[in-house]
C-alpha cells in the first residue's frame, strides 16, 4: 500500500476496464489520481481495422466516466488533446507537469507496453507498483510452474487442471458427462440445407459517446482498413453482461454441435461474440464460464456445447496467454517452417475468386471478426499453405479484429495456425485440403474452384498449396504420427502428378491475387 497520504497515478490502460482491476482496489479514490491515455501508435503499430479501434476507445471513454461516477479522479487524454504518439511519452509528460510519489499499475497484457512503462517509471526515479492481474483464472507464475519441464505443453493437460481446479464441469473428482473433451460431438456441418432460421445476436446502437468516438477515428484513422457503418459492439460492463445472456439464451444450445460450421454470408452463426468484451475486461471469464455450465445443469444447453465453450475460456484463452508470457519477446518472430511468402494483396480489400476467402475477409472488413475456423481453417490455412512469413500474417490478424490483443492473438497465430514455433503450442500444422472447407461450408458450391481438384483449370489453390506443403515438407514430417498417413497418400502420387502440383502451386504463388 502507498505511505499515508501519498499521491500515486493509476495506470488504467485500454484493455484493464474493470473496477475489480487489482491496482484500483489497491488505491485511494481520496488521494489518487487515475490516468487513462489515447494514442495514435496504438492504431498505427499495425494497419489497424477502424471498428478495432473504436470498440478500444468507446469502451475507454465509457469506463473513465464510470470512474469519476464511482469518485475517482481521472486523468484521460483523448486523441487530439495532446501530440504524443506513444504511451510512455504521454506518461512522461504528464509525469513533468503533476506531481505524484510513485504509479501503480495492473500488469500490461501486452509485453512491449510493460517495458515501455517500466522504462519510464525508472527514467522518472518514481517506483511502479506493479499487480498481478486478477481478471486471468491462471496466473503467470502458476502456468510457469506447470511448463517447467514440459517440452510438449499441450493445452488439454493444461485444462484439465484448470477444470480440477476451479470445480468447473465436475462432478468431485471426475469430469461431468463422463470425459473431459466432447470435442468429437462439436463437429458438425449444416449440410445442404444451410442453417436455418438464426438467432440474431444481441446489438448494441452507438450512443452519443460511441458515435463521437467513430467520429474521431474517421478524422484520426481515414485510411485505415474497415467500415463503422455496422458498429454496435458492446463497449461497457452492462452491455457484456447482457451479450453474454443472450448467447446463453439463444444460441449456446447449438453452439458445439456447430462451432466449426460456416455458411456464405452468416458471419455470427450460433457464435458468441464475447471475446472482445473479456479482452477488454468489460465481462469476467468466471462469470461467463459459471453461467454457462448453469445452463447445462438447468437443462438448457447440452454438455456438448456447454464444455466446448468453457473450453474456449478456461482452456485456450488461460492457456495462450501463460504461453505468450512464457516466449515473449522472442515469439513474434520464430518462423520453424522458414516461410517467407509476403501476405496477398487482397487480405486488405477481399478481392479474391476463392469463394472462401471472399466471403470471410468481407465479413472481416465490415465488422471487424470473423469466427474462430474461419480464422483458423480459411484465412490461417490459406496463409500456411502459400507460406507467408508469419510475422506478416501476424501483424495482420493484430490489425483486422476487434476482440486482437497481442497476448492472445500472437500465440494463435504464431504457434497454432502457422505452426512457426515448430510444434511447442501445436502437435502438428492444420493443414487441409480444399475438401475440408467443402465439408464443412456451402463456400465451394459457387466457386469457380473445385476442391478435388489440384491441377488444371479449375484446380482449387488450397489444394494445390496442400499437397504442394506436403511435398516441400516432406522430409520434416514423414515419420510424425499425426501426419505420416497424408505423407504416404502424397507417395502414391506419380512423379508426373507431384512435378503438375508443384507447378500449380508455383503459378498460385507467384501471383496469388490472379485467383
Amino acid at each position: 500500500m502507498s505511505p499515508q497520504g501519498a499521491h500515486r497515478l493509476v495506470i488504467v490502460l485500454g484493455d484493464q476496464l474493470s473496477l475489480q482491476n487489482p491496482a484500483l482496489q489497491a488505491a485511494d479514490p481520496a488521494r489518487d489520481t487515475v490516468w487513462m491515455c489515447e494514442c495514435l501508435a496504438e492504431g498505427n503499430k499495425v494497419w489497424s481495422h477502424k471498428a478495432r479501434i473504436a470498440v478500444f476507445l468507446s469502451a475507454m471513454r465509457h469506463f473513465a466516466d464510470q470512474l469519476r461516477e464511482s469518485g475517482w479522479r481521472v486523468h484521460y487524454l483523448p486523441l487530439g488533446s495532446h501530440t504524443h504518439d506513444t504511451l510512455d511519452d504521454a506518461l512522461a509528460a504528464t509525469l513533468s507537469e503533476m506531481a505524484v510519489d510513485g504509479l501503480r499499475m495492473t500488469e500490461a497484457g501486452e509485453y512491449d507496453i510493460q517495458q515501455a512503462l517500466d522504462a519510464c517509471a525508472s527514467a522518472r526515479g518514481l517506483p511502479l507498483e506493479v499487480h498481478a492481474d486478477t481478471h486471468f483464472l491462471c496466473t503467470r507464475d502458476a502456468f510457469s510452474q506447470w511448463l517447467e519441464g514440459r517440452k510438449q505443453p499441450r493445452m488439454e493437460h493444461f485444462y484439465r487442471r484448470m477444470r480440477q481446479q476451479t470445480g468447473l464441469l465436475m462432478e468431485g473428482k471426475e469430469p461431468a458427462g463422463g470425459q473431459w473433451n466432447f470435442d468429437a460431438d462439436n463437429r458438425d456441418s449444416f449440410g445442404r440445407d444451410g442453417p436455418g432460421t438464426l438467432p440474431a445476436p444481441l446489438s448494441f446502437a452507438p450512443d452519443a459517446c460511441t458515435q463521437q468516438v467513430i467520429k474521431d477515428v474517421e478524422r484520426h484513422f481515414p485510411d485505415h482498413p474497415g467500415s463503422l457503418e455496422h458498429f454496435d459492439w458492446p463497449v461497457t460492463a452492462k452491455q457484456a453482461e447482457a451479450a453474454l445472456e443472450d448467447f446463453i439464451t439463444h444460441r449456446l444450445p447449438r453452439f458445439g454441435q456447430f462451432q466449426d460450421a460456416m455458411w456464405t454470408g452468416e458471419p455470427w452463426l450460433f457464435h458468441a461474440r464475447l471475446s472482445c468484451a473479456l479482452n477488454l475486461k468489460l465481462l469476467d471469464p468466471m462469470r461467463a464460464c459459471a453461467d454457462a455450465e448453469a445452463a447445462w445443469r438447468d437443462g438448457h444447453a447440452p454438455i456438448a456445447a456447454v464444455e466446448g465453450f468453457i473450453r474456449q475460456i478456461l482452456g485456450w484463452r488461460e492457456y495462450v496467454r501463460g504461453l505468450y508470457w512464457a516466449r515473449m519477446p522472442d515469439y513474434r518472430d520464430e518462423n520453424a517452417l522458414e516461410a517467407q511468402q509476403p501476405l496477398p494483396a487482397f487480405f486488405w480489400n477481399g478481392q479474391t475468386g476463392m469463394a472462401c476467402l471472399s466471403d470471410t475477409l468481407d465479413g472481416t472488413l465490415r465488422y471487424g471478426y470473423a469466427h474462430h475456423i474461419q480464422r483458423l481453417m480459411v484465412t490461417g490455412l490459406y496463409a500456411l499453405l502459400l507460406g507467408v512469413q508469419p510475422r506478416a500474417i501476424n501483424d495482420w490478424y493484430l490489425a483486422i479484429y476487434v476482440d486482437a490483443v497481442e497476448w492472445v492473438e500472437l500465440p494463435n497465430v504464431i504457434g497454432m495456425s502457422q505452426w512457426a514455433d515448430g510444434g511447442v503450442m501445436a502437435s502438428k500444422p492444420y493443414v487441409a485440403s480444399g475438401k475440408y472447407i467443402d465439408r464443412m461450408s456451402n463456400y465451394c458450391r459457387n466457386c469457380r474452384y473445385r476442391p478435388d481438384q489440384a491441377t488444371g483449370p479449375k484446380a482449387c489453390p488450397f489444394t494445390s498449396l496442400y499437397w504442394d506443403f506436403l511435398d516441400r515438407h516432406e522430409d520434416r514430417y514423414a515419420g510424425h504420427p499425426r501426419l505420416k498417413m497424408q505423407i504416404n497418400n502424397l507417395r502414391r502420387k506419380s512423379s508426373e502428378a507431384r512435378a503438375a502440383i508443384r507447378d500449380a502451386a508455383a503459378a498460385h504463388r507467384q501471383d496469388p491475387g490472379a485467383a
